[in-house]
């Protein structure tokens, strides 16, 4: 039968130790929030050239997904439309159509928005990684080997880790939390007030903290792509036309639309029930 452990806290525990270090990490969350407003860079909105360049290839992949719902003489027609237009090149941005010549340097992949991007990028890990790397020193130096409050829950002995770190006593019941694991407890646990607090467009998020505070593999995927080269939307709108000569049928009188016969066949399965 295993032995009830109670251990008596002293109020100024929870008065100078547990509610500062929460009081603390949320205000420090807050104005991380404000901060990362403040330098959040405005989007810069593509141009009208560029835009319709990427409409119409959403409009050909939505008519290549689901022309069976359409009738056959409506997909004919939009297929031709869209195959003239994607092949004379009438919706691609001027400046995709411009030939680079041999003699011609390539453009470097690496230009203004790309530079701008990983400057934001950047901001961001400083500003996630810095406060937790502050408080977590000052929680591990003024307040190590603190026993703050007791979960009212049990829990198994894989949590002890977790739940009790700068504590070395391996007989503590499981369910004591050290100042230390309170931390990341908050860590962990204050999105919600965030989100009460700041809205859902907030940039304080506890996970993103942890990820970026505790797995380096986790800020590289987050990281954007290094471009290789600049897309040729010329040929991805000739793959888009050739993709769409293989939908439908040869002609109408072969097309099998999932509407024929729809009156009847709603009207049988009534009359059968």
């Amino acid at each position: 039968m295993p032995v009830q452990q109670s251990l008596l806290l002293d109020s100024d525990l929870r008065n100078w130790v547990l509610l500062p270090i929460t009081v603390v990490m949320v205000l420090v969350g807050m104005f991380r929030n404000n901060l990362m407003q403040l330098f959040e860079s405005k989007p810069k909105l593509a141009t009208l050239a560029a835009a319709r360049q990427q409409n119409i290839m959403r409009r050909a992949s939505a008519l290549r997904l689901n022309y069976p719902v359409l009738p056959p003489a409506s997909v004919a027609a939009r297929k031709a439309f869209l195959a003239r237009v994607l092949s004379d090149g009438s919706y691609l941005d001027p400046q995709a159509k411009r030939v680079t010549s041999p003699d011609e340097m390539p453009e470097s992949p690496v230009n203004d928005a790309m530079m701008e991007n990983l400057m934001d990028q950047a901001k961001r890990s400083l500003l996630m990684m810095v406060p937790q790397t502050v408080i977590m020193g000052w929680v591990n130096f003024f307040f190590t080997g603190f026993v703050l409050i007791r979960l009212p829950f049990p829990l198994t002995q894989r949590f002890k880790i977790m739940l009790q770190r700068d504590i070395d006593t391996p007989d503590l019941d499981v369910s004591w939390v050290s100042s230390l694991s309170w931390y990341f407890l908050n860590l962990y646990g204050l999105d919600a007030i965030y989100r009460l607090v700041l809205g859902n467009n907030r940039a304080a998020d506890s996970m993103r903290d942890m990820a970026a505070f505790g797995a380096g593999a986790a800020m590289m995927q987050q990281q954007p792509q290094m471009p290789g080269q600049q897309v040729d939307h010329a040929k991805l709108h000739a793959a888009e036309r050739e993709s769409l000569e293989l939908i439908g049928a040869v002609s109408t009188k072969d097309a099998r639309w999932i509407g024929d016969g729809i009156e009847a066949r709603v009207l049988g399965a009534y009359a059968s029930s």
